[in-house]
Formats: C-alpha cells, sequence, structure tokens
C-alpha cells in the first residue's frame, strides 16, 4: 500500500484504509526482523580471525570477546528469558545487581570465611592480579559489542562475563592453556553459545598436535560433560554462594571434580604457546 496514496485520499474507501493500517504492524515487524537477524548473524570468518590471533597469543583475552561476538547467536536473549522462567533467576534479574561492582568489593571478599567459594574466589585474584572490571575492560575492546548497553540482554551478558572467574574456582580449572579451554568447554552447556563450544574444540586440536600422551582431549570434554551435568548457574545468586563451603556449594551444583584434567601434569598444561610449538618440555 503507497503511503502517498493514503496522505492524498484516494483510497477513500474505509476497508482498505483499514487493511492499510493493520499492514503497518507487519511492515515494522518484518524490519525489527531484518534488524535482529543482522545482530543476531553468525560470523564464523570473523570467528576463525580470532581464533588465529588467540593461537598467536593465548593472553590476548580481547580475541575471546570477538569470537563470542561472532557467535553467541541468540544465546544471551534466549539465555536471559530462561532465567526468568526461575523464581531465583526472576528475583535476580529484578534486582539488577551489577556483579562486577560487588566483585571487586575488597572489603566484602575479605568478609568471606575461610574455606567458602568467596575466599577461594578472593585467593585466586590476588594470586593473578585479575579484578572483575579488568575482564570488563577486556570485553571493550570488541568495536561492535553491546554489552554496556541499557537493556536486559546487555544486563545478561555482563553477568556471564563477571562470573567467569568464579566458575573457575567452582570448576577446579586454572588460568594455564588448558584450564582455560576446559572452563570455556564447561560455559558451552550453560550458555548455549557456540563461541564456547568452538575455542574449546579448537584448544583441543591444538594440544593433540603435542602428542605427549596426555588426557588433553578427554580433560575438554570431559568439561563439557561436567557442564551438562551440573545445575545451571547463571541464574544463582553469587552474592549468597561465596559465603557458601566451596565443597558444599560444588555438591549441591552437581559440578565433579576434573579428574582428567588433574592427570595432566601442570608443567604440561601451558606445553604450547598457541603457534604449534611447545614451551619448554611439557612430558
Amino acid at each position: 500500500m503507497e503511503s502517498a496514496a493514503l496522505l492524498t485520499g484516494s483510497l477513500g474507501d474505509t476497508a482498505v484504509l483499514a487493511q492499510a493500517f493493520r499492514a503497518v504492524p507487519n511492515q515494522v515487524s518484518g524490519q525489527a526482523s531484518a534488524t535482529s537477524r543482522r545482530r543476531y548473524a553468525i560470523d564464523p570468518v570473523r570467528a576463525m580471525r580470532g581464533f588465529r590471533r588467540l593461537v598467536a597469543d593465548k593472553e590476548d583475552t580481547g580475541q575471546v570477546f570477538e569470537i563470542m561476538s561472532a557467535l553467541s547467536g541468540r544465546s544471551i536473549p534466549n539465555g536471559y528469558l530462561r532465567m526468568l522462567r526461575t523464581d531465583e533467576g526472576g528475583r535476580q534479574a529484578y534486582l539488577g545487581m551489577e556483579l562486577a561492582d560487588r566483585l571487586d568489593d575488597e572489603a566484602w571478599l575479605a568478609a568471606c570465611p575461610e574455606g567458602s567459594v568467596g575466599a577461594a574466589y578472593r585467593d585466586f585474584r590476588a594470586a593473578r592480579g585479575f579484578t572483575a572490571q579488568g575482564l570488563a575492560e577486556e570485553s571493550r575492546k570488541v568495536a561492535d559489542v553491546e554489552i554496556d548497553a541499557a537493556h536486559p540482554n546487555g544486563w545478561y551478558a555482563r553477568r556471564l562475563r563477571d562470573v567467569h572467574d568464579v566458575w573457575h574456582v567452582l570448576t577446579g580449572y586454572g588460568t594455564d592453556a588448558l584450564g582455560e579451554a576446559c572452563v570455556v568447554a564447561f560455559s558451552y552447556p550453560q550458555t548455549r553459545s557456540a563461541g564456547f563450544a568452538f575455542i574449546a574444540a579448537g584448544a583441543a586440536l591444538e594440544f593433540e598436535k603435542l602428542r605427549k600422551g596426555h588426557p588433553y582431549g578427554r580433560a575438554i570434554l570431559q568439561a563439557w560433560r561436567h557442564g551438562r551435568r551440573a545445575s545451571w548457574l547463571p541464574a544463582l545468586d553469587y552474592e549468597a554462594l561465596l559465603s557458601e563451603p566451596l565443597e558444599t556449594a560444588r555438591a549441591r551444583l552437581r559440578i565433579a571434580r576434573p579428574s582428567f584434567y588433574e592427570a595432566v601434569p601442570q608443567e604440561a598444561r601451558n606445553g604450547y604457546r598457541f603457534d604449534g610449538e611447545t614451551s619448554g618440555d611439557p612430558s
């Protein structure tokens, strides 16, 4: 229906006008759908470029967010809607707490009792010089990222980003190359973001090139299985969780011991520089 015809009144028939007005929402919906398709489009070429940069420098955390942005698809809005369908998730969404701010509250972390998730997280950060805001800054290096948007989906994306190191603590995986690969493998069934699966699979292939006889691939596969079997972590009350004894939390959340990861000697967990060469002799 031509808008010019409507403006000049040449369509004097009421029924035709009604049909024209009914068509407007459909047109708007179609435009919105096209925008949505672009926003959630999968870009494997961009993901591969990001992975190659990560292979060259495993410390380039920004490339992880580049890959995630390229492959997340509809996992963020779908995850947020799933959160709303749970009692605790709905409560957390209503409260809208920014976890990066809370997790960087040194006084609050210092008050976490020994043996708790929070105490383990506090020690994890201190040993590595990590902060939640530091991870947030890395995420902002991706040009088209909407993670800071004043929108529920942006809030949910920030939540997933901010709990990454808490998940390290819960799962028992370190920040060596194998530990990071295992955490992202665990994260895939928890988030349904293909970016995690892509990184985990790529890392598994890089490790297998070493042919050292260590169960690298089995460790990563086990992490994925653990992520499937565990309770759904995005909707948790993280303030309460950090006060809980670590082993109690693991049992409650059905997070199993990473036996294959632990079977790999520590010196072999960083056995490559992501460029196909070994760093030292990780035998």
